[in-house]
């Protein structure tokens, strides 16, 4: 996948005009730092057998809690902490029904999913909340210049904050899967349940941990898109799980679990950006890409399904 996306890159610098400009280099990485964000803990949902479908409707209500509670506080530990709890609660339901009560996660985030998703709706009142507070514009906005225009201050480079916390995933989540115990309890669960639980893992404990994760990291992409669009919106990132999960498997994360690697992901994730990014830059249809997307969704569980056999 890292070849292939080598090879996209290529062929989207030479044929898409304006890919391989600095202004597009750097809304690419801002457009990839949404689900990067979150498909960081898909991988660990996904390498222990299980997956959110809830995360979708979690980021529009993370960023719709926090700018109803800066509405009302003015408080940007409150807001951000308000939306991250709200992620938090969502998660460890999530992770105790499935690990608990022994619900097919599919069902479980199903239902948890339409919920968020109503809850979204009900906090925003059906409309967007619009942003006035400048420190949480301000955490959107703040940017690390990287390069500059021979010795003028014009920046031709720059990454914000989203980007910068998307990369921080990457890295602590990787280290996380492939250097603690945490993490190759994760990955055992997910290769053979049975066989973990008799061995002494607490794959209960496991399974709670990941959701709650999924839940707080859901909900902070949730805070930081709120903050680049300067509005809270019940109805943004329609549809975003689905990218999520196909950005893991597209990268070689298997759906039955036990196998995951950071790596793998980051590959899929820029993969899934840079054709959406290719495709708008192109003025392709919106209708169009959706059949793109699906069709890459299908060929990720094609892939991941031959690759076994």
């Amino acid at each position: 996948m890292l070849l292939i996306l080598a090879a996209l890159l290529i062929l989207c610098g030479i044929f898409v005009p304006g890919f391989a400009s600095a202004t597009n280099a750097m809304n690419l990485l801002l457009q990839v730092s949404t689900v990067g964000l979150v498909a960081s803990t898909m991988l660990f949902c996904l390498a222990s057998g299980n997956f959110d479908l809830s995360v979708g409707t979690l980021i529009p209500a993370g960023g719709v809690l926090c700018a109803l509670i800066l509405r009302h506080s003015d408080s940007l530990f409150l807001g951000v902490g308000g939306a991250l709890f709200f992620g938090l609660l969502v998660g460890l339901a999530n992770g105790v029904i499935v690990a608990k009560a022994k619900i097919n996660p599919l069902i479980t985030t199903l239902s948890t999913m339409m919920m968020v998703r109503g809850a979204a709706f009900v906090f925003a009142d059906g409309k967007s909340i619009g942003v006035n507070n400048d420190h949480l514009l301000g955490i959107a906005n703040w940017a690390f210049p990287v390069f500059y225009e021979g010795n003028t201050s014009r920046v031709l480079f720059q990454i914000t904050t989203p980007v910068w916390l998307c990369f921080a995933c990457f890295l602590g989540f990787g280290f996380i899967l492939r250097r603690t115990i945490f993490g190759r309890s994760t990955l055992a669960v997910g290769g053979n349940e049975e066989a973990a639980r008799l061995a002494g893992l607490p794959v209960d404990r496991v399974k709670i941990v990941i959701f709650a994760a999924q839940g707080i990291i859901a909900a902070l992409a949730g805070v930081l898109l709120t903050a680049r669009l300067g509005i809270g919106d019940p109805k943004v990132a329609q549809g975003s799980e689905l990218s999520i999960i196909a950005a893991c498997v597209l990268g070689g994360v298997s759906l039955s679990g036990g196998v995951g690697k950071m790596s793998f992901v980051v590959a899929g994730v820029f993969i899934m950006g840079i054709v959406e990014n290719a495709m708008n830059l192109l003025s392709i249809d919106s209708f169009y890409q959706y059949i793109v997307r699906g069709a890459i969704l299908l060929s990720a569980v094609l892939f991941d399904r031959f690759r076994k056999h």
